[in-house]
């Protein structure tokens, strides 16, 4: 036997199979290039003098992992599709007499020639791209580019071996396929399916049940900390739900339309619930992938570019002004070195400070239920006390009047309160036994708020005097060895300068903070100096969202293909049928139509109905991140599933082509 005719076999089975592979191809060459330029990006030199280097490389390195999981899964799927297409093919080379080690040869081949075509093209691409990737980051970060260009030996080794791990595990599970099929089975294997599925009423409702559950955590979570801890729980039972949902929950609503019988017994009804009916089984895991998808593409990209285009906001959300000195263990002493060293400064660099604000504090971290809190047991961890976790700041009223313009006077027991977060509608605050009585609710409080949001229930107490505050302190550690402290002092302040000078003051205090002999502790920070950090990360997460979008996105193109060849081969020989039976062409395309478009936008329309119940949980995820504009968040992810709707509907157009021209 000619040593390249199994060469020659598999080379002229890719080509007859063309319409599958070619797609199945590309995929592989961009999944190669994709993760080659991400592990790129995690590794070159070019990104260790950005500022916040190691944030960086540790949200490229993320994405390399998503990318290179996904892509293991992703084209083990297609593949899938591709031996299920070719098994009556495989079956007639084994009713033809050959046996199945020489059809395990061809595959063998098969896959060499896919692995190398991908290997050349997609490492090749993804190098030549690497250059315009690094620039486009750094153009994204806000950092300037540098000459030169490098081929990381470790990107190329990671690549070649993720994706050669990826080949073999297909061509074992090819082979596995071939060698436990029966020919026969294999000469129907393009069939399997067609008996119509039955109604699985449990599978049903453990995946309304599911959704349902989801979709409570989603819209019930209020702490932050709580929604990332229960978001992925969330994700889960919403990804099982949606699956269920449309293998077993969509038979059965399409069972219920055929029994109706004003609406199943006309034309187009008749046709597009009977054929869906039969294939649904088939198509369900293809339509969730697609839903799944869709939602992660919107989720991903509404949240990256919201946090990239809401920067200047969680910059002034974290400093309220230009330079913040934080003080902590205060005595009068210290904070006078403080204001000491802000005008000695300031006045070197002939700048005055303006819009100052300054005032002392104490926070406790508390467990709240309803108007009572005690001490946070730390070592009782679990989502549960997060929920009822609390922030008590308390100020004096000295402080308070100040900075508001009031004249505000409390006796001793007497506070104003000011809910940031969460509720009292008690008159009585309970501290671990000690009662405050709230004089007044306040509606605002801007000079104390105007630091980033809080993660926890957050509450601002205004008191007499520090003795309060002092015996707030007993009444918590009572019966500790929990030594007293004084206030923190927080001192804020904005400048006119350039970033160059400010950038310097504050360095300047910083160091002058750091070699100072007195009791205390502060720590100065600002805007601009934290700008270049603060750009850099959320750039990178920007960057990560739309280059991972652009995988779900060329993942969920593919799968919709996949989807409409393997509806037009099904759907062939069936309205051919028809047509024999009286159909005129038109009401077959008209049925085919509406059969097509009713599948096809099924998953879109779930994917937003998912997004619309996930967003709040994602708001408060977004907390994390300092990002409290939520209006932004809202105008991002309707842009956002505007965008990909058009390009779904023009995919859709594209596609329902093929479909058709099989069809007819």
């Amino acid at each position: 036997m000619n040593k390249f005719f199994y060469v020659n076999l598999a080379i002229n089975n890719i080509k007859k199979n063309s319409k599958t592979y070619i797609p199945y191809l590309l995929t592989c060459i961009g999944t190669i290039a994709m993760f080659y330029n991400m592990i790129f990006l995690a590794v070159a030199k070019d990104i260790g003098s950005v500022s916040d280097s190691g944030s960086v490389r540790q949200i490229l390195f993320l994405g390399a992992i998503i990318i290179g999981i996904f892509s293991l899964i992703f084209l083990f799927y297609t593949n899938s599709f591709l031996i299920k297409r070719r098994k009556k093919e495989i079956g007639l080379y084994n009713i033809l007499g050959m046996e199945k080690k020489h059809i395990a040869r061809i595959m063998f081949m098969e896959t060499i020639v896919i692995a190398v075509l991908s290997f050349s093209i997609g490492l090749s691409s993804g190098i030549i791209l690497s250059k315009l990737m690094i620039l486009l980051l750094l153009k994204i970060i806000s950092f300037d580019a540098t000459f030169g260009f490098e081929i990381p030996l470790m990107a190329v080794l990671a690549t070649v071996l993720l994706f050669c791990t990826i080949f073999i595990i297909n061509l074992i599970y090819n082979i596995f396929q071939v060698h436990l099929a029966k020919p026969i089975e294999l000469l129907k294997g393009g069939n399997l399916g067609e008996k119509e599925p039955k109604t699985k009423w449990i599978l049903a409702s453990i995946g309304a049940i599911c959704l349902g559950i989801g979709y409570y955590i989603a819209v019930t979570t209020e702490s932050p900390i709580a929604a990332l801890n229960l978001f992925f729980i969330a994700v889960a039972l919403v990804i099982v739900g949606t699956y269920f949902i449309f293998t077993a929950s969509s038979i059965a609503i399409l069972k219920m339309l055929r029994k109706n019988k004003k609406y199943y017994y006309k034309i187009n009804h008749f046709i597009s619930v009977s054929g869906m009916i039969y294939r649904m089984k088939q198509n369900a895991a293809g339509l969730a992938n697609i839903c799944i998808l869709s939602t992660a593409v919107i989720i991903m990209i509404s949240t990256t570019v919201s946090l990239y285009m809401g920067v200047e906001d969680v910059l002034r959300n974290a400093f309220p002004r230009n330079i913040v000195i934080k003080s902590f263990n205060a005595s009068k002493e210290y904070e006078e070195f403080i204001e000491n060293s802000v005008e000695k400064h300031t006045t070197i660099a002939n700048l005055e400070p303006k819009n100052i604000i300054k005032y002392h504090l104490m926070n406790f971290v508390l467990n709240q239920d309803e108007s009572n809190f005690v001490k946070y047991q730390e070592d009782s961890f679990n989502v549960d006390n997060y929920s009822k976790m609390s922030t008590l700041k308390f100020t004096i009223i000295d402080d308070y009047n100040r900075l508001e313009n009031k004249s505000v006077t409390l006796s001793k027991g007497e506070v104003l309160l000011y809910e940031q977060r969460g509720e009292i509608s008690e008159d009585i605050i309970n501290i671990n036994g000690l009662k405050l009585s709230i004089k007044e609710h306040l509606s605002s409080l801007n000079s104390m708020t105007a630091t980033n949001e809080s993660l926890t229930n957050n509450y601002v107490i205004v008191v007499n005097d520090i003795n309060t505050i002092k015996q707030v302190q007993n009444a918590i550690y009572s019966g500790t060895d929990y030594e007293m402290e004084e206030l923190s002092y927080y001192y804020a302040f904005d400048l006119a300068g350039s970033k160059e000078e400010q950038i310097k003051i504050v360095n300047n205090l910083q160091k002058e903070f750091a070699n100072d002999d007195l009791d205390g502790y502060s720590r100065a920070e600002g805007a601009e100096i934290s700008r270049d950090s603060f750009y850099t990360i959320y750039g990178g997460l920007f960057f990560l969202g739309i280059f991972l979008g652009v995988l779900f996105i060329m993942a969920t193109v593919l799968i919709i293909y996949y989807k409409q060849i393997a509806e037009g081969y099904d759907d062939k020989e069936r309205f051919e049928i028809m047509q024999k039976v009286g159909m005129s062409h038109d009401e077959v395309k008209h049925a085919i139509k509406a059969q097509v478009l009713t599948v096809f936008f099924l998953p879109l329309v779930a994917a937003v109905i998912h997004i619309a119940f996930a967003f709040k949980v994602i708001t408060k995820l977004l907390l994390l991140f300092n990002l409290t504009n939520t209006s932004l968040f809202l105008a991002c992810t309707i842009a956002t599933i505007l965008i990909f709707a058009l390009f779904y509907s023009i995919v859709y157009a594209l596609t329902a082509r093929t479909y058709y021209r099989i069809v007819s």
